[in-house]
């Protein structure tokens, strides 16, 4: 198993560490609820550091995300983010991922980190262009600083004027004294709003630390995945692996929004086709109307008793109250507010389609 830069620093914080995608990662500190809400009512510290990052550069850079991907990669200007994803030839999707402008002829791909080798495969293999490539995944780090006063507390870090950075923008910055290669990102996965941070390795434990430091003020917590996973799933956020993977197209995923047909892409016509038909099955969101907690894997069912799909993420919501959950249904029974039922373990409990997000921060 692989760790991060910042392995020691969770071991000293007592962090549960757990396997995840070839990583020791924090699964939580001390409890996960109170990691939640301090990211929904403060500001929490992860480190994300097992992401994979790429870079493409070279006169036809442009042309090969433009391939890979199924967004429009012409939209971005330097200093811009997009969200995408990339698609494989029998409809699925490769994983899902962020663009980022660097220079007229260079972009930075972030990638999931159980797919980096998949990816990195997948990207070389359709570079017919000739596109330069690197991995630098293993040299780079990530710090995800988020919630309602994570801009209070890096705008004290660093000089680079925050109120600037809108979200999907990033800005080359510092962290202190902290300057080679800084990269300051406002692309969160909490829904709470906030700053990644992108250092070099060797500097990620003193980031880290002045974080920590300057954050006692906001009532700072380390936050791992578990409260990751509650907060990217109170927002309807897609975790690859889940709700979607090599199976499951963007159109049924929801994800018809970041796929754009305006220029050729992997497997553009055959998931054209399915816009146009309409897809088999579609990723809803749904709430629990008993006491229950769905989970991955358990099916859900038409009142009738009829199988018409299964849950791929569910949990109680710390910040509602009450079970959430997303899964695949037939497309016919995809309407907002559709009656399921979902079977947890020998009971068949009443739950409802709603529309996503299932909270709606009121900071953003």
């Amino acid at each position: 198993m692989k760790k991060t830069a910042l392995y020691d620093r969770h071991i000293a914080l007592g962090a549960k560490m757990v396997p995840f995608a070839g990583y020791e990662m924090p699964v939580r500190y001390a409890s996960e609820l109170e990691e939640h809400h301090a990211v929904r009512n403060s500001v929490g510290l992860f480190d994300v550091s097992h992401m994979g990052e790429f870079l493409v550069s070279g006169p036809n850079a442009l042309q090969l995300i433009q391939k890979i991907s199924a967004n429009d990669a012409t939209k971005l200007t330097i200093g811009r983010v997009q969200y995408s994803c990339m698609t494989n030839s029998t409809g699925g999707i490769v994983d899902d991922m962020l663009v980022y402008k660097i220079k007229p002829e260079e972009y930075m791909l972030v990638v999931n980190a159980s797919n980096i080798e998949k990816d990195w495969d997948w990207i070389n293999k359709n570079n017919d262009e000739g596109a330069e490539l690197q991995n630098i995944s293993d040299k780079v780090s990530l710090l995800a600083v988020q919630g309602p006063n994570a801009l209070k507390l890096v705008q004290k870090l660093t000089s680079t004027d925050l109120s600037k950075l809108a979200y999907y923008t990033f800005s080359k910055g510092n962290i202190e004294d902290i300057t080679d290669g800084v990269v300051l990102s406002a692309t969160g996965y909490t829904g709470s709003g906030g700053v990644e941070i992108y250092v070099y390795n060797e500097y990620a434990l003193a980031a880290w630390d002045k974080i920590m430091a300057a954050g006692q003020e906001f009532n700072i917590k380390p936050a791992g995945l578990g409260a990751r996973d509650t907060l990217r799933l109170e927002m309807g956020y897609a975790l690859y692996g889940n709700d979607i993977d090599d199976s499951t197209s963007p159109i049924e995923a929801g994800l018809a929004w970041i796929t754009k047909f305006n220029k050729p892409f992997i497997n553009a016509e055959n998931l054209m086709l399915q816009k146009q038909a309409g897809p088999q099955k579609r990723l809803v969101g749904f709430v629990m109307e008993e006491k229950g907690i769905p989970r991955s894997g358990y099916e859900i069912l038409h009142p009738d008793g009829e199988v018409i799909g299964a849950v791929t993420s569910g949990s109680m919501s710390p910040t509602l109250g009450y079970g959430i959950g997303m899964g695949y249904v037939q497309a016919k029974y995809a309407g907002l507010g559709t009656e399921l039922l979902i079977a947890i373990r020998a009971r068949k409990l009443k739950a409802k389609i709603v529309k996503l997000p299932f909270y709606q921060p009121k900071n953003l």
